[in-house]
């Protein structure tokens, strides 16, 4: 997966798998895979196990309560992830830049991955651009990744019964 200057890619699939926690280490390989990650190890169980950790981790980032608490904990994930950035050709599909050691297992892959893409992310489209749904009892995240940043729903659904909801309310 190449990260793009704003994160996108990364955010889109953390918040994929926070919402839906991967059961086993083959759907967290499939998972990853369909957004595009090439897998260079195979996946483990190990691997499962950091990646929820990671997902634990990146949630208090998204439920930090202001912006200087969201960084203050995307930096420990930074701390604790990421290493110098290198140049590498590793999978003969051009060269782009890791924020990691080659040959990492792949949840200290995705440790990596999920730190450095959010800090991309918040830092190219605003302290704000990420967070939960509006709807009270959905709880889930998503990565606003609109022109405008105003997101306030995971998905169309929400924002259409909330639309729905508030207009009842009125009459």
């Amino acid at each position: 997966m190449h990260l793009n200057p704003y994160g996108e890619d990364v955010v889109k699939l953390a918040a994929d798998l926070a919402n839906r926690r991967p059961a086993n280490a083959k759907e967290l390989a499939d998972r990853c895979r369909a957004a595009g990650l090439v897998l260079e190890h195979p996946v483990t169980a190990q691997d499962l196990d950091r990646t929820q950790e990671v997902l634990d981790a990146w949630e208090k980032v998204v439920d930090a309560d202001d912006e200087h608490g969201r960084a203050e904990s995307l930096n420990r994930m930074l701390a604790a992830a990421a290493t110098h950035p290198r140049l590498t050709d590793h999978a003969d599909d051009g060269w782009h830049l890791h924020y990691r050691d080659d040959r990492q297992p792949l949840g200290a892959l995705l440790f990596s991955l999920i730190s450095v893409g959010t800090a991309l992310h918040l830092a190219g489209r605003g302290m704000r651009r990420l967070g939960r749904c509006a709807v009270t009892e959905c709880t889930a995240i998503f990565a606003d990744t609109s022109r405008t940043g105003r997101r306030r729903y995971c998905s169309q659904r929400c924002a259409n019964r909330d639309a729905v909801r508030r207009h009842r309310a009125l009459r």
